[in-house]
């Protein structure tokens, strides 16, 4: 799986997850929107979930783009592709540790991979930081059931019940394809 990201330069280049992946040669980083390759574009606005289904529409690309949360419109995400939000995971990083859907360029990548069925390039891509392998210990039962679905709506549905409100017992309200962000 190769992974492509648009790289807005707005965060700390210390603690920038895709500098790094470009120093392992495991990512390629573009500064023009119009330099990024086609494939499945990593996008929290987007309408349908990832699912193991779009792996053959992306072609073997993940696309993520890589800016300040504060950064994170829709506006900024104007890339060719086919464009999927990450269903829940939560994140491993230091500064947004256990805190769900705030990930980091790398996590989002490697768990598309794992979602994709590929958990060996997802390591291959957290190996370079210390707390890679905690991403995928957090996440291991969601990203399995997450791999097994067939469709967007069933990750949705999977996605469902980790968002359930344990004191209501109720789910929040999501459209069969959707994804709350």
């Amino acid at each position: 799986m190769e992974c492509h990201v648009y790289y807005e330069g707005d965060d700390d280049p210390e603690k920038c997850t895709a500098r790094r992946l470009e120093q392992f040669d495991e990512a390629i980083l573009y500064r023009k929107m119009s330099q990024v390759p086609y494939g499945v574009v990593l996008n929290p606005h987007a309408d349908r979930a990832l699912s193991p289904a779009d792996a053959e529409e992306g072609l073997g690309t993940l696309v993520a783009l890589d800016c300040s949360w504060e950064s994170a419109e829709a506006a900024s995400f104007r890339m060719n592709g086919v464009h999927r939000a990450l269903p829940f995971l939560v994140a491993a990083n230091p500064v947004n540790y256990g805190r769900p859907f705030q990930l980091t360029t790398v996590e989002a990548l490697a768990g598309a991979c794992c979602i994709f069925g590929e958990r060996d390039r997802a390591e291959e891509l957290l190996e370079p930081f210390r707390w890679g392998e905690t991403f995928l210990t957090l996440n291991e039962e969601p990203l399995r059931r997450y791999s097994e679905c067939a469709d967007s709506s069933e990750v949705v549905a999977v996605q469902e019940e980790y968002l359930a409100d344990p004191d209501e017992g109720e789910s929040e309200t999501v459209d069969d394809d959707a994804v709350p962000e």
